[in-house]
């Protein structure tokens, strides 16, 4: 049995599959950092000085009773909220992750593209089986007389 799952483990499929995942979550750690840190602070200031983590619906006030200022401190006071704000940051870095790797699957793909094969240059003669150039009428091997390739 431990030689069946050291062969699974060791199959090149899953440990390419570990290293996608490992670095999935590292390229996810800086897509959220990047929307957190340098997207959503000029956002929230175009549109007014809004803190988008900070937004949220109470549906509930904790003790102390609010308001509250920051969602920071309506959850430390044990309030019921909705938090929409971290919903945007959340689908917003969703959408730069799927960006993202569609242009990397797109790049990928692109290289993955077989060019179109060459024109053969040679073919065969129907009478001594040699190989001849592709234009020839006369086999060079041995001088039977070929129809010209049609095209």
């Amino acid at each position: 049995m431990f030689k069946d799952f050291k062969e699974f483990i060791l199959r090149g499929s899953v440990v390419d599959m570990a290293v996608g995942v490992i670095i999935g979550a590292a390229f996810g750690a800086i897509v959220t950092s990047l929307v957190n840190d340098v997207l959503m602070p000029p956002i929230g200031l175009l549109l007014g000085r809004v803190d988008f983590a900070n937004l949220f619906v109470l549906l509930k006030a904790g003790d102390p009773l609010g308001p509250y200022r920051s969602l920071t401190e309506a959850q430390a006071a044990g309030a019921v909220t909705i938090n929409y704000g971290l919903f945007v940051n959340t689908a917003i870095s969703f959408l730069l992750v799927g960006i993202a790797l569609f242009l990397v699957i797109r790049g990928v793909n692109r290289m993955r593209k077989e060019e179109a094969p060459e024109a053969p240059s040679t073919k065969q003669c129907p009478y001594c089986l040699s190989e001849i150039a592709i234009g020839a009428t006369r086999c060079a091997h041995c001088t039977s007389e070929l129809a010209p390739e049609p095209g």
